[in-house]
């Protein structure tokens, strides 16, 4: 089987690729091949079983989408995209790598005759938008209130027209805020869901610009690589026409991150969360909702963390080595 991750150099990109890597094989075949591709050059998996190969490049480009797709991998995963905060600040920016990038890897794929990968898109809950009810889930209107999540959206119709049409074989997954994310801060509205676990339990002073009692929807990036897995290897009779899914996660609000945290780490963590107010992300987040309902998800095998707290102890097994500095 040979595999092309575009977004290959995030943080998601590399976790996939490093589980691709050591497993060895996808919904039991064998990876022959693995591709991964993004702006910088991705690193590779260390020990990686499969051939593998990094490449440097702008999906957005002409041509590009075509060399990426030569030898014809069987399976998809396309992560490659403009972050929220980002896709906010930056229009052209976003609407370039979110769906010029998309509709060209879409079309090189179409443009191929007999060849149907799976493909995986990487979506977000942010195709959703307010008013809300307590629970969304599938079926609930797609009236996004940031570009991010416009972008999203029409990557999801494209995708299931594309399924639809026979070009290719799709599955857009709604991930819920990827929390804790290791490494530094980047531009996503969502980035400080993160940041308020990480830092503390690395010593460091965090800012948290939205009040308490937001809530929102999370899975750590352990599930999230599930999430792509399971729905490169998810029966298409299964899917049937409706090709876009909200993936499951721990709805919790701030205050109960930190309680979260207080549980794992201590008052001590806790005391380097510092307040500072910010309109734009809390704006953003506003607009994102707070429970969803993923049980078509959860039927089809999808699964994630059932407490906040599960999921700040998967970080730290996962990226501090199962001990708090």
């Amino acid at each position: 089987m040979r595999i092309l991750v575009t977004g290959g150099a995030g943080m998601l990109g590399r976790k996939l690729a490093e589980r691709l890597a050591r497993d060895g094989e996808l919904g039991g075949e064998r990876i022959s091949r693995l591709v991964l591709a993004d702006l910088a050059t991705p690193g590779a998996p260390e020990g990686a079983g499969p051939e593998v190969a990094a490449v440097a490049c702008d999906l957005a480009a002409p041509g590009v989408a075509e060399k990426l797709l030569a030898d014809r991998p069987e399976v998809v995963f396309h992560l490659a995209a403009v972050v929220s905060g980002e896709a906010e600040t930056d229009f052209e920016k976003g609407y370039r790598v979110n769906l010029d990038g998309t509709r060209l890897l879409l079309d090189a794929i179409r443009a191929d005759p007999g060849y149907r990968p799976r493909l995986v898109f990487a979506s977000s809950i942010a195709v959703f938008g307010a008013p809300f009810p307590d629970v969304i889930g599938d079926d609930f209107h797609t009236a996004p209130l940031t570009s991010y999540g416009t972008q999203k959206a029409i990557g999801e119709l494209l995708v299931s027209d594309y399924s639809r049409r026979g070009f290719l074989d799709g599955v857009a997954i709604r991930l819920p805020t990827i929390c804790v994310r290791p490494g530094g801060p980047n531009r996503a509205a969502s980035g400080f869901f993160s940041s308020i676990i990480r830092e503390p339990l690395s010593g460091q002073v965090a800012l948290l610009p939205v009040a308490d009692d937001v809530r929102h929807t999370h899975a750590s990036p352990r599930a999230a690589v599930g999430f792509f897995l399971r729905a490169a290897t998810v029966e298409e009779g299964a899917l049937r026409e409706r090709r876009c899914l909200t993936m499951p996660g721990v709805s919790a609000t701030v205050g109960e991150q930190l309680e979260a945290l207080r549980r794992v780490a201590g008052d001590g963590a806790v005391s380097l969360v510092r307040r500072e107010p910010d309109e734009l992300v809390a704006r953003i987040v506003a607009g994102w909702p707070q429970r969803v309902d993923a049980g078509r998800a959860r039927e089809l095998g999808f699964r994630a963390e059932t407490s906040f707290e599960e999921i700040v102890r998967v970080h730290v097994e996962d990226e501090l080595g199962g001990r708090i500095p």
